[in-house]
């Protein structure tokens, strides 16, 4: 479990993280979202160690980065897919990572095979394209077969059979129990792999939540109503008799009706007794990105000109409260977590500390291929032997390879 607590980062006299709070649990994808210098990235390079928040901490099953034993085998990150030596190897490359790690040399051929690079395994990295260089940094990130997993846009150049990949991946390691934690701008992916969500603003926490709980707090959902469009007269006819039942009715550009504020049986009702005919009479729940847009409208730092013409400064139905810009206590989906190392698990191998699983269970060598805890296959499980402790985050790779004639030339 990774858990921030009143997490701030300043940089000068700029503030790019303040005050941040909140957990990302076990058995989950958690979408971390929020619009261009919100400060997800921050946020991330501080759970890696990579960055010392100015106050407060930030902990991975109980423990700040820099005190994990053997740390890249605990925690997986794709940050940057283009930090690889160019005239590396894509083998050469996971396999200096797998050395300095105290992982054998055959799980590099699987982690080649698991993200489909196992063909171009002794090509140069330099030659690779965007998608392919992506593919590279998660099998990086998953050669320490690690419980937790951070991904900063993981589908970026991804091609739709890619992006489905990754998205099967993600859950399926979600499901075996491993802390998976994702940022992305693609919001219709966040909508069909997220099972939670943490948005930030300009470095403050704006949501946290269950995405379905998201969605319904920060849209409202509405019916469309359409008329015979040779008969506009008729459509005006129901929009006053649909106002004046007490509904809200905004047009569309189609020439449909939105109407809130009265369910769809009491519209039909309307409209026979207003002799209206209907042409479509619909349910419709906003998605995800209408209501990120809506929670993140006043936190977006750049901004064209012309966004409040094409609709996106739009104000929310009546009845829909906006989202407050910094939520506080009692607000729907905030809570402040306990203190770091409270009833936390740490990770097999912490110092004085029994092994365990993600839940706390005792955990057990799995053989390569065997079922996980739970009896679900374990396609990444690499019963590996004990390596040698390193309390420092994993450091870049050496820029020669003494593995591969090709690549010290």
């Amino acid at each position: 479990m990774i858990e921030a607590v009143g997490l701030t980062k300043r940089y000068g006299d700029k503030t790019a993280v303040s005050n941040l709070s909140f957990q990302v649990r076990p058995g989950a994808v958690t979408g971390f979202l929020g619009p261009n210098g919100s400060g997800k990235s921050t946020t991330m390079r501080m759970i890696l160690g990579l960055d010392n928040p100015t106050s407060g901490q930030v902990t991975i099953g109980g423990y700040p980065y820099r005190r994990l034993p053997n740390a890249p085998r605990q925690v997986g990150a794709l940050l940057d897919a283009k930090a690889v030596h160019g005239g590396r190897a894509a083998r050469n490359h996971l396999l200096c990572l797998a050395q300095l790690s105290g992982i054998p040399a055959r799980r590099v051929d699987e982690v080649l095979g698991v993200v489909g690079l196992q063909d171009v395994a002794r090509k140069r990295s330099r030659g690779f394209s965007l998608g392919m260089g992506q593919r590279l940094g998660i099998a990086a990130a998953l050669l320490g077969d690690p419980q937790v997993l951070l991904f900063d846009e993981p589908v970026n150049g991804l091609d739709p059979e890619g992006i489905l990949w990754v998205r099967n991946l993600m859950k399926a390691l979600a499901a075996e129990g491993r802390t998976v934690f994702v940022s992305s701008h693609l919001m219709s992916e966040m909508a069909v792999t997220a099972d939670h969500l943490i948005v930030i603003g300009r470095g403050q926490l704006l949501a946290d939540m269950n995405i379905k709980e998201f969605i319904s707090a920060n849209s409202a959902d509405f019916a469309r109503v359409r008329t015979p469009a040779t008969e506009p007269q008729l459509r005006e006819k129901l929009s006053s008799a649909l106002t004046g039942a007490g509904g809200h009715v905004m047009p569309e550009q189609d020439g449909a009706l939105r109407v809130t504020g009265l369910p769809l049986p009491r519209i039909s009702d309307i409209a026979h007794g207003t002799d209206v005919r209907l042409w479509e009479l619909s349910p419709h729940q906003a998605s995800l990105e209408e209501a990120y847009m809506r929670m993140t409208q006043g936190a977006v730092d750049y901004r064209s000109t012309i966004d409040e013409k094409a609709g996106l400064q739009q104000p929310l139905p009546p009845g829909v409260q906006p989202p407050m810009p910094v939520p506080g206590q009692g607000q729907t989906g905030w809570y402040a977590p306990p203190p770091p190392q409270q009833g936390a698990q740490p990770f097999p191998g912490a110092p004085g500390q029994p092994a365990a699983g993600p839940y706390g269970t005792p955990l057990t060598p799995a053989p390569g291929g065997a079922p996980a805890a739970g009896g679900t296959p374990n396609p990444y499980a690499q019963a590996t032997p004990a390596a040698p402790q390193s309390a420092a985050p994993q450091p870049s790779a050496p820029a020669s390879d003494l593995t591969e004639p090709e690549d010290a030339r």
